[in-house]
């Protein structure tokens, strides 16, 4: 039977200064921005243009949606605290924002891992691509990815909301964390605690392997190319793309397979940054918007919407 006399729980947030509140407002403002500009020019250009029908723009518009879903769970009422000081969360909504976030957040390292096999059978075995990766296996992999993340996510985050809290309800994050909520407990929450360690095992050092073996062996077909500029466009993008894995991975890695510090650290919401917001940002030009032929579209859609402008 479920215990629970606390009705909301508090989350510090970023700073302790209004001066710093109002800084990191304007950062994060321009920073959601960013994404939903950049996710959103995304899925429209490859939704409407005919020529980026193609498996690779198909996971990076489901990737794009994805991102946008990802960030709103947390970046909007982290935006509004920021802003009015309230520092306050609901208990259900505590539970909503956590599973949410835990479950996107999951589903994202492996749309990561599948857009890199994406990658590798495109450039590594060109002339079975299509065959391959075609629209039906596409969307099992999409599916696969949401099954998965549902599967293993579900069991412990379930677990997590049945526990009795019965105070203290302070939290040192920016948003409703797992680790921290389980130490909030007023019972063992041992068996979670060894269970989410071991899913997360599970998933960001196997997505990684995943990520990094494709990624390996196109920079070895890289290697391969006679033409220089051909190899130096190449490892353009796949260093780009490179870096950003290294970056989502590594602080994701640091932040949740070591053990949880009691009543976490303020280095641990400056990880969760990284992962959660500045990958984010930075992803849609990184994987799309570079792109030549992304380009050409929205220059043309850019084009075409400024001369209906001038017929008006």
């Amino acid at each position: 039977m479920n215990h629970t006399t606390v009705v909301e729980f508090v989350l510090l947030g970023l700073a302790n200064s209004r001066q710093w509140e109002i800084i990191l407002f304007v950062f994060l403002g321009i920073a959601y921005l960013l994404i939903l500009l950049g996710n959103i020019s995304v899925i429209s250009i490859t939704l409407t243009n005919n020529f980026l029908q193609t498996p690779m723009y198909y996971f990076l518009r489901n990737f794009a949606l994805l991102e946008i879903t990802f960030t709103s769970t947390f970046l909007p009422s982290t935006l509004y605290s920021l802003l009015t000081e309230r520092k306050t969360i609901s208990l259900p909504g505590c539970f909503l924002q956590m599973l949410l976030f835990y479950c996107l957040g999951t589903c994202t390292l492996f749309y990561m891992a599948v857009m890199s096999l994406d990658r590798y059978v495109a450039i590594c075995h060109p002339l079975h691509y299509p065959a391959i990766m075609n629209s039906r296996f596409c969307l099992q992999l999409i599916l696969g990815c949401w099954a998965l993340t549902f599967l293993l996510m579900f069991p412990p985050t379930i677990m997590t909301v049945q526990l009795p809290f019965c105070g203290p309800n302070v939290m040192n994050h920016f948003y409703c964390d797992a680790s921290l909520l389980l130490q909030l407990s007023c019972t063992d929450t041992a068996f979670i605690e060894e269970l989410m360690f071991i899913i997360l095992i599970l998933i960001l050092p196997g997505t990684l392997i995943v990520t990094a073996v494709s990624y390996g062996c196109i920079i070895v077909t890289i290697l391969l190319i006679p033409s220089s500029a051909g190899r130096r466009k190449a490892f353009s993008t796949c260093s780009a793309h490179l870096m950003v894995v290294m970056v989502f991975y590594s602080t994701c890695i640091y932040r949740y397979i070591r053990p949880a510090q009691r009543g976490g650290q303020d280095s641990d919401k400056v990880l969760s940054l990284f992962f959660s917001v500045l990958t984010q940002t930075v992803n849609p030009y990184i994987y799309s918007l570079r792109n030549r032929q992304v380009k050409q579209a929205l220059k043309e859609k850019i084009l075409k919407f400024s001369g209906s402008l001038r017929q008006m």
